[in-house]
């Protein structure tokens, strides 16, 4: 929020300056760099899926385990690609699956996801908790 401040006042400044400083202006905005996506290795969340609640953990490796309750749900890759998050799954046959989240999101906090179907889905980062097969 304090760097689109920022933007808009640079911008606004611009807009009243002469040609010569809103060059400068542009130069200082230009070089900000983009918020990074953060990676999901090493964390956990919870969620609930068809009904179903899952606590799903993405190990260093990239490796996901989701269980339902005492019950195996799902296995697979997780992978950041270009800023998005994708999995896919060991268990069927639906190829990768990618969401797009916020830059960061801390635990206890809970986000809406989207799939690049158009799925919505809302996750809970939890403490990171490692999970077996």
């Amino acid at each position: 929020m304090k760097k689109l401040v920022a933007i808009f006042c640079l911008a606004s400044l611009a807009a009243c300056s002469s040609p010569e400083s809103g060059d400068e202006t542009a130069a200082v905005a230009e070089t900000e760099a983009p918020a990074q996506t953060m990676s999901l290795n090493e964390t956990s969340w919870t969620f609930v899926m068809d009904g179903t609640e899952i606590f799903e953990s993405i190990d260093a490796d990239g490796n996901y385990i989701a269980n339902a309750g005492d019950q195996h749900f799902d296995h697979g890759t997780y992978a950041l690609v270009d800023g998005m998050h994708c999995f896919t799954s060991a268990m069927n046959d639906e190829g990768q699956i990618c969401w797009t989240t916020p830059a960061d999101i801390g635990i206890g906090e809970s986000v809406d996801i989207t799939s690049e179907q158009g799925a919505e889905l809302t996750v809970t980062r939890v403490e990171y908790q490692p999970l077996d097969m």
